[in-house]
């Protein structure tokens, strides 16, 4: 969550020359509302049930960049798709640069509390050993200019892809 997903995934796409997706976005375009929205009717688990349905129909696709919501990594399921089908960049970020990129942002549910610092502890804490676990490649998005995040992972990729 603000660790730059979006704007990485759609800039080194244009690099590699193939489709972007988000499996956020494509949950939103499939039922017409968006992701808080899912969340107030159908709960976290609810909203995990369809991303979990997405990210096994995008997985099945060749030749893309897929950027993924953040707690994707909770599922098993989910893990072992990612892992079988691609190459997994991890864009790690610290906790205070994703609370200054998603302060304003209303449009994430799990953020709507008191204490957003704290809740993005938690998430932190509970995420990354699950991120390092599946990662071929890891980069601090909070350090670089994404213009070269995406040239580290283009040469990551590269070397192991020779």
């Amino acid at each position: 969550m603000g660790a730059g997903k979006t704007t990485i995934g759609r800039q080194l796409a244009r690099a590699l020359s193939v489709p972007f997706y988000d499996s956020d976005k494509a949950i939103e375009e499939r039922t017409g509302v968006d992701i808080p929205t899912i969340f107030e009717f159908e709960g976290e688990e609810g909203f995990r049930d369809r991303e979990q349905k997405m990210i096994e129909q995008l997985t099945q696709m060749d030749g893309i960049v897929l950027a993924t919501g953040g707690g994707a990594i909770l599922r098993e399921d989910n893990r072992r798709l990612l892992k079988e089908n691609g190459f997994i960049v991890y864009l790690q970020c610290s906790v205070e640069r994703i609370l200054e990129r998603t302060r304003r942002d209303t449009q994430r549910p799990l953020l709507n509390t008191d204490n957003p610092m704290s809740r993005i502890e938690t998430l932190f804490e509970q995420r990354d050993p699950l991120y390092l676990s599946c990662a071929d490649f890891k980069v601090d998005t909070g350090i670089l200019q994404s213009k070269d995040v995406v040239n580290l992972i283009l040469e990551e990729y590269n070397s192991l892809n020779r």
